[in-house]
């Protein structure tokens, strides 16, 4: 048994590959394109890009704002029932603070620009402000904003929002009103506000409008405030959804929008599908001519790589873009080049005299250092590209990155497990030391 030890796990790893092929195709005939996640460029969609006013931020809460618009705006998408959206951040090199941290959405799916930007909706800004001690409100009607100080509570500190109706006047005639509740922290606030500044007008602003502006009668400690503005039922729905959607702590503004068609991004997958086949058939060829059996077995562990690959994109699962397409096909590259490296080592082995185990032993050992360095500068550049690059960009840096580390086990246990393989069940024979060989 231990003498073909090497043969047993040759027939398990393809047994385990052949499971794992059969495992995509079946789980993913019935799925649209097979079950993979495709990007906006691949799968047609909207993009929409933002600008995300921090003007009015202390420096010390630019972050936490920053991270809650995303997690508010990425909440309010996926109450749209759109496939797959991506909602990040971007931070640019501009020295324009307010033109610095932009917001993308990508809606995959969607075609019509118009009808996503309606979908996404218009995600209210709350603020509560209290009335300025020299200004009043009647002195201020064309400018009602300038009669109170900066926002002291924001959306950032709701917790969520509820519809109540009141009778009001005693004819049986119910208004609605929304009820806003505070989460811990806009609790403590609210309740330090309206315990120190007893008798002032305290303003509640929704996206710069004044809806109702109260006199605080007395502290309120319970982290509740209601807003009452003359409202049509319809309306105080639509606001209390949008809260609870997400109140955005700064506001937002579009600044692009770009389409993709679904036939165009269809047009772009094929094309990259096409791309990858093209270029692993010329690599098998070539494989096969210059390096004979090792080619071969090269071969097969290509194969390998790209069901491993396949399924580690389809169980992550890893959103697929044309760029990401790009990595995976250079990174094909990259598994038939720490090949190359070994067989030609072997192939000095072999010229020396060496018999063929000592020659597959010693041709791993040699390359390793050389397979080592290449792909771990590799991976050095492409956790720089993920971590500065833009959207793109780290779709390329984590499919290549991916396919490095599987190229890894491809080239150096699946591909020296198959050599001693075929030596064990050949021996130190004539034929399969010319099988051996290259052409040079």
């Amino acid at each position: 048994m231990k003498k073909y030890g090497n043969t047993i796990k040759a027939l398990a790893i393809i047994f385990l590959s052949a499971s794992l092929a059969f495992w995509l195709y079946s789980s993913g005939k019935k799925q649209d394109n097979y079950g993979f996640k495709l990007g906006l460029d691949l799968s047609g969609g909207v993009q929409l890009l933002y600008k995300a006013d921090v003007s009015n931020l202390a420096p010390q809460d630019l972050q936490a704002s920053l991270a809650s618009l995303r997690d508010t705006i990425e909440r309010r998408v996926n109450a749209f029932g759109v496939g797959e959206p991506i909602v990040q951040l971007e931070e640019g090199s501009s020295l324009d603070k307010e033109a610095r941290y932009r917001l993308l959405v990508e809606l995959p799916g969607m075609t019509d620009t118009q009808k996503a930007i309606d979908a996404l909706g218009k995600t209210p800004v709350l603020e509560f402000r209290l009335q300025k001690d020299n200004l009043n409100l009647a002195s201020s009607t064309d400018k009602l904003e300038e009669a109170f100080g900066p926002a002291l509570i924001t959306g950032a500190h709701l917790d969520r929002a509820e519809l109540q109706f009141s009778q009001q006047g005693g004819i049986g005639v119910a208004e609605p009103s929304v009820v806003l509740h505070f989460n811990s922290q806009g609790k403590e606030l609210f309740a330090k506000l309206t315990k120190d500044n007893v008798g002032k007008v305290f303003g509640i602003f929704l996206d710069g409008q004044l809806l109702s502006a109260p006199v605080i009668r007395e502290p309120i400690l319970a982290g509740t405030a209601q807003i009452t503005g003359n409202f049509q039922t319809k309306e105080a729905q639509d606001l209390v959804r949008n809260l609870n959607f997400g109140a955005l702590p700064v506001p937002i503004e579009l600044l692009s929008t770009q389409s993709i068609g679904a036939s165009l991004g269809h047009d772009a997958l094929l094309k990259g599908i096409n791309a990858a086949v093209f270029g692993l058939l010329l690599v098998i060829v070539f494989m096969l001519i210059w390096y004979r059996l090792p080619g071969l077995i090269a071969t097969f562990a290509l194969l390998n790589y790209i069901v491993i690959m396949l399924a580690i994109f389809k169980y992550l699962p890893v959103t697929l873009t044309a760029a990401g397409i790009a990595g995976f096909i250079l990174s094909l590259g990259m598994a038939v080049d720490a090949n190359v490296l070994i067989f030609e080592r072997m192939n000095e082995e072999l010229k020396h005299g060496k018999k063929i185990k000592e020659a597959i032993n010693t041709g791993f050992e040699r390359a390793w250092s050389s397979i080592r360095d290449g792909n771990l500068s590799s991976l050095i550049t492409a956790a720089i590209l993920f971590w500065f690059g833009t959207s793109m960009l780290k779709g390329f840096a984590l499919v290549f990155a991916i396919g490095i580390l599987v190229s890894m086990l491809s080239a150096i246990y699946v591909s020296k497990t198959f050599l001693l393989a075929a030596y064990e069940l050949k021996g130190e024979s004539k034929s399969l030391r010319k099988l051996f060989r290259s052409l040079k």
